[in-house]
């Protein structure tokens, strides 16, 4: 930097591409066992990887996500008079629903490590719409003054500049605080294993020879036999109608079963752990996404359980504090707070549920009106008295609750 930009305070950037920068890192693909581990080859070649991120984000994205105003009395209400209640819970932007809004930007996150969104404000300033832009397109920057703005560049080339109150940014674990790192990127070495294994298993479908049997003749056959042979057995015993049927050899034929070898065995082993191990990158449980090799009726029940509390729990709990600083002001957030709805995930069966309620109304947690809330349905006439079980009067006292002594 020049003296006239130091006494100006102008920025420039550097125009050399640092090895170890996660966006590039993540933009260009890192090399592996079987070439670049970028997020289009994971997510092509490991059916786990690509549900897991699927998973991850349709999940997230069908909860409510709700805008709340604080109380006076320290309750809470649903701030839908405010704009942006409408935006995080119905419509992001006139082409998009909040729900593929949110799906789009939980699946950015989870696979280059950064969501982003533009932001449209009204005249009040308060969000009014939000436009998530690929990860790939926007670069981060940080000012001499600590604050950053963001180089979004379009289809066409050109490039817009977007300061930090314009933009929202959700960022993963991060290593200086200003790009995130996707798990992909951070798990590249673990990633390379399974994709090097995918792409063995394809060029052996492709290249290798694996017949289901061999038939042994004591002579040689010219190629004529060879083919009239071929042609018969599987007339005869090919297809489902001629399963189980009677397989007659004569004049010396053998026929022998070829049958998977330790070989084969262990590599379809290692596949298996390899699975396990991608589900580990994305903190999902295996049997959510269909490894039941050790699942039972018990720890499924638990696992999905697991998927809410250690998976979506954190990740819901990112994005709403990223929201919360890109989307209110300081003066806001001593008001308005943003919330997803786990609940809906954690409900379980029907008796499990109202068994849950049955428990809660006799120990005065939830009134009629509370347990049809939950439920969707309408309240009814004198639906929030609270009660309170008859044998919980205050100690030293013979007064009851209903007032009776």
């Amino acid at each position: 930097m020049g003296l006239i930009d130091r006494l100006l305070r102008r920025e420039t950037r550097s125009q050399t591409a640092n090895a170890s920068d996660p966006f590039l890192a993540e933009y260009f693909g890192m090399r592996g066992l079987s070439g670049a581990v970028n997020p289009e080859a994971v997510l092509s070649n490991l059916s786990v990887a690509a549900r897991c991120v699927a998973l991850r984000s349709e999940l997230l994205a069908s909860v409510g996500l709700h805008l709340y105003r604080r109380t006076a009395n320290g309750g809470r209400e649903r701030a839908d008079d405010n704009p942006l209640y409408e935006v995080l819970h119905d419509v992001a932007n006139a082409g998009m629903t909040a729900y593929e809004a949110r799906e789009f930007m939980v699946r950015s996150l989870d696979t280059h490590g950064n969501a982003y969104a533009r932001i449209e404000r009204n005249a009040r300033g308060q969000v009014t719409a939000l436009y998530p832009l690929r990860p790939e397109t926007v670069s981060p920057e940080r000012l001499a003054s600590g604050r950053l703005r963001y180089r979004v560049t379009d289809a066409r080339g050109g490039v817009t500049v977007l300061l930090d109150e314009e933009i929202m940014h959700v960022r993963a674990s991060s290593r200086d605080g200003m790009v995130g790192i996707s798990p992909i990127q951070l798990s590249r070495g673990v990633l390379a294993l399974p994709l090097a294994q995918a792409d063995m298993a394809g060029r052996i479908m492709e290249n290798g020879m694996q017949p289901s049997g061999l038939l042994s003749f004591p002579q040689n056959l010219s190629t004529q036999a060879h083919e009239s042979v071929r042609k018969s057995i599987k007339e005869r015993h090919g297809g489902a109608a001629n399963a189980g049927k009677l397989l007659i050899l004569d004049g010396g034929v053998k026929f022998e079963r070829i049958e998977f070898s330790a070989d084969d065995q262990q590599f379809l082993e290692s596949r298996k752990l390899s699975n396990e191990d991608v589900a580990r990158i994305f903190n999902v449980p295996p049997t959510t996404v269909g490894i039941l090799d050790k699942g039972t009726y018990s720890n499924v029940e638990q696992e999905s359980q697991a998927l809410i509390q250690n998976c979506l729990g954190p990740l819901a709990a990112r994005v709403e504090a990223a929201m919360m600083r890109c989307l209110l002001t300081t003066a806001a957030r001593r008001t308005y707070y943003i919330e997803h709805d786990l609940n809906k995930l954690l409900r379980g069966d029907v008796k499990s549920r109202f068994e849950a309620y049955r428990i809660g109304r006799e120990i005065g947690a939830f009134s009629p009106n509370d347990v049809r809330r939950r439920e969707n349905e309408p309240p009814i006439e004198n639906g929030d008295t609270y009660h309170q079980p008859a044998n919980w009067s205050p100690l030293g006292t013979t007064d009851t609750p209903g007032g009776a002594s």
